[in-house]
């Protein structure tokens, strides 16, 4: 599991046939593509592994759209595009691997054993240096045709608005990104993470509340978009958005109730259960799940 951003860290979980994650580690790390990025992933795995049987099928995340295994955007994520992804993490380990996006993977971990349990139909929506959804329709993943299905983060909210770093302008993650948030917050809270901004919030700078409430507000106008075409029954929302609570998640409800239609409007809209472990989580529960239980 490899992220980006203010939080550049590669994450490796163990698990069982089942999805039960039995040990795991994260790593902070710098950018330098994607040799180097499975190489510490298998030191890490080294460190972990639990010694309860071979290696079965790796599931691989990556912050970025994926298309039959290849990132095809150096803008959303250098250092991977163009690599089959599946093919270079298989050789790595040494076992079949499949490859998602994370937001994807996101949302497959809160419907096996998160909020959107029960739930044929859920949106997940991890919001961190970049913004992502993952969609589960028939409480399966869905991918769309070429598999990059979700990127909510690039629907434009405002056509005159910055410039984005896939080339287009006002998107929405150049509103709602940690990221960005971070930015506004430069000269009031230097230095600050994303964390800090939000115990700010809660202890009543009014900067910090207001761009978090500004974030949620535009979050909830392009959610009212999504809610209007698919009519989940819930939205999570994860990544860093999970550790702002209610900051977030009551003016998102408050923008999309202004743009939704009344049958979807009170769809509800919630923090993620796994917070910043579910695409972890989500990774294991793929490996798992295509796992060949026969073998020649």
């Amino acid at each position: 599991m490899r992220e980006q951003g203010a939080d550049r860290h590669v994450a490796v979980a163990a698990g069982d046939l089942t999805g039960r994650v039995l040990a795991e580690e994260r790593v902070a790390c710098e950018p330098d593509g994607y040799a180097s990025d499975l190489a510490l992933a298998s030191s890490i795995w080294e460190r972990i592994n639990p010694g309860v049987g071979p290696l079965r099928h790796v599931g691989l995340g990556l912050p970025a759209p994926v298309v039959n295994n290849v990132v095809r955007s150096a803008a959303i994520f250098p250092g991977w595009e163009g690599v089959d992804a599946a093919e270079a993490t298989a050789e790595v380990f040494d076992a079949p691997a499949q490859v998602e996006n994370d937001a994807n993977l996101g949302a497959l971990a809160e419907h096996r054993e998160g909020q959107a349990r029960g739930h044929s139909a859920a949106v997940f929506v991890k919001i961190a240096s970049g913004v992502g959804a993952g969609i589960i329709i028939n409480n399966e993943l869905f991918h769309g045709v070429d598999g990059t299905a979700g990127e909510i983060g690039h629907l434009t909210v405002d056509e005159q608005g910055p410039m984005c770093r896939c080339g287009s302008r006002g998107c929405l993650e150049t509103y709602t990104s940690s990221e960005h948030l971070l930015r506004l917050l430069g000269s009031q809270l230097p230095g600050a993470t994303f964390r800090e901004v939000v115990v700010a919030a809660g202890e009543g700078n009014l900067a910090a509340r207001r761009v978090i409430e500004d974030a949620g507000l535009r979050l909830g106008w392009a959610l009212a978009t999504v809610l209007n075409l698919l009519n989940p029954g819930v939205v999570i929302l994860g990544g860093a958005a999970a550790q702002a609570g209610d900051l977030l998640l009551e003016p998102t409800r408050s923008g999309l109730r202004r743009h939704a239609l009344d049958s979807v409007a009170e769809t509800p809209i919630v923090a993620s259960e796994l917070g910043g472990r579910a695409g972890l989580v989500g990774a294991v529960h793929l490996a798992a799940e295509r796992t060949d239980l026969v073998t020649s």
